[in-house]
């Protein structure tokens, strides 16, 4: 597998784990939004990753140089319920007097969020240790 290969995987990594961290920050922010209503209030997301196989296989058969690297399927809000809080007194209560709060688990974002960061910072490390190796290589050529 080429340097150049490397970087490609490297690449799709950071940035799947940009689409993370983007949602984790969505999710942070909204943590505390409320509705009137179940249907209404925001739902956490988390971005589903898949390989690109079929695409490493297909340029393997062709250069047999394939590399497979990650992308982003899609993202997914959660199927948890919103949370229900008794609250009559608060102006977007429902006629039971209820509010809803989103099923967002800030610790488990925090969580989520530091290990996007640091999966990050090690694909940024892998790319820095490939453009070292490459250039090396080159300076062999020089003497």
């Amino acid at each position: 597998m080429s340097l150049f290969k490397v970087m490609d995987i490297a690449g799709t990594a950071m940035s799947a784990q940009s689409v993370r961290l983007n949602t984790v920050a969505s999710n942070l922010a909204n943590a505390d939004s409320i509705s009137s209503s179940a249907n209404q209030t925001y739902k956490a997301r988390k971005p589903v990753f898949a390989t690109m196989l079929e695409e490493a296989q297909t340029a393997s058969s062709s250069t047999m140089n394939g590399a497979a690297g990650v992308k982003i399927a899609g993202i997914m809000e959660s199927a948890a319920p919103a949370l229900k809080e008794y609250s009559p007194n608060h102006p977007l209560a429902d006629d039971n007097g209820y509010i809803y709060r989103p099923n967002v688990n800030v610790v488990e974002e925090m969580a989520d969020m530091m290990s996007a960061s640091r999966s990050y910072q090690t694909n940024v490390q892998i790319a820095e240790v490939a453009k070292t190796l490459l250039s090396l290589t080159l300076r062999m050529g020089k003497n």
